[in-house]
């Protein structure tokens, strides 16, 4: 049972082991990758964070409110 739930995380492990391993203690360190140390590594080694930074210019479509009657 407890095998069962970590298959997808063992798969994903095995598939891409440096980039899992990384974003791993990147998420137990809490490093933010907006950050300058980390973001200036990333960029010289070729990734990009626009995925992982949200831009603040654009307006969230929270949900809305209604009136039932």
């Amino acid at each position: 049972m407890f095998v069962d739930e970590l298959t997808p995380l063992m798969r994903e492990m095995a598939h891409q082991p440096m980039a899992f391993l990384g974003g791993l203690c990147s998420g137990l360190l809490r490093l933010d990758l907006s950050d300058d140390p980390v973001k200036s590594w990333l960029n010289q080694q070729g990734a990009s964070t626009t995925a992982a930074v949200p831009d603040p210019s654009v307006t969230q479509q929270g949900p809305k409110s209604i009136d039932i009657e």
